[in-house]
């Protein structure tokens, strides 16, 4: 992972979230952003700053951002400091993080920038731990190791509430995860069971481990969320409405930026016991997922009635 690919993927997020807001009516006056050069210009008639300059100063990593935040100055580029976090003791410890098991994904990276802007503490699973501190700053906790070692999946489940998967292949690996309170899982389990030909050929290891993930998940004991998203496109998200009608999935498709936004959503509804229902773009439009998310749970609890 690169610290140039991540601030793209920023930089691209931000201009489609910042373009939605606008035109839901939720940001006052006008903005221009360059992904490329990473300039905006923004007017408003109030004094305080908007917050389209707010994540521009995030991206830079000015002071601003951080003092809005009320995060400590850049860490050192050598991950040391986080180094020395990685030891501390377990006693009494707070569970307040909210783990990304792929910020090398670029929906993991969607769902991490829409956990900052949340003021979230994220923690991150990456393969370059100084990439991620260059391109995350102090907002993100990265950690980077073997996945599949005991010693590292404690190190990266400290401190951590709840998990969001964005891909097949995390949850078969750990082997505890012991005092975490809510999972949620990205899962394309539908679009691979409703491909065929050449298509199911190719998917046939993903959907192994999709399916691997999804029993998993559901045999934990912890409350779970399975989102399970349509064929997923780089296109504009919230441009569209939803779908989750059974079935929708299967010849359906979700923007990539929809379903890290539905899973950061997913964080605020922890069902009873497990949650598992299909989402692509369609018609309906929410206009609030709280309420979006207890019909769902209430259609899941008459089902099983």
């Amino acid at each position: 992972m690169a610290s140039g690919s991540l601030s793209s993927t920023f930089s691209l997020y931000i201009s489609h979230f910042l373009s939605s807001r606008s035109s839901r009516g939720t940001s006052n006056g006008s903005f221009n952003f360059n992904a490329g050069k990473r300039s905006m210009a923004s007017f408003s008639s109030k004094d305080k700053p908007r917050f389209v300059d707010q994540i521009l100063d995030y991206i830079e990593g000015g002071p601003k951002l951080r003092k809005w935040y009320g995060a400590p100055d850049l860490l050192p580029k050598d991950g040391s400091m986080l180094e020395e976090d990685d030891e501390s003791p377990e006693e009494d410890e707070i569970r307040d993080a909210v783990l990304v098991t792929d910020g090398d994904n670029e929906i993991g990276q969607m769902i991490i920038l829409s956990l900052i802007v949340k003021r979230t503490r994220v923690k991150a699973l990456v393969k370059n731990k100084r990439a991620a501190v260059e391109a995350f700053g102090t907002y993100v906790e990265p950690m980077a190791g073997d996945t599949n070692d005991r010693s590292f999946q404690k190190k990266a489940l400290r401190g951590v509430r709840a998990i969001i998967c964005p891909n097949e292949g995390f949850l078969s690996q750990v082997e505890s995860l012991k005092g975490v309170q809510h999972v949620i899982l990205l899962s394309q389990l539908s679009v691979y069971r409703g491909a065929g030909g050449i298509q199911a050929l190719m998917n046939s290891k993903a959907r192994k481990l999709a399916e691997q993930d999804e029993s998993i998940v559901m045999a934990l004991g912890i409350p779970y969320t399975i989102v399970r998203a349509g064929s997923l496109q780089d296109t504009r998200g919230e441009k569209q409405g939803f779908s989750f009608k059974e079935g929708s999935t299967e010849r359906g498709s979700l923007s990539k930026e929809d379903a890290a936004f539905i899973c950061v959503e997913a964080l605020d509804a922890v069902p009873q016991r497990g949650l598992i229902f299909e989402v692509a773009n369609g018609e309906e439009k929410v206009s609030s997922w709280k309420e979006c998310f207890a019909t769902l749970m209430e259609k899941a609890d008459q089902q099983l009635q």
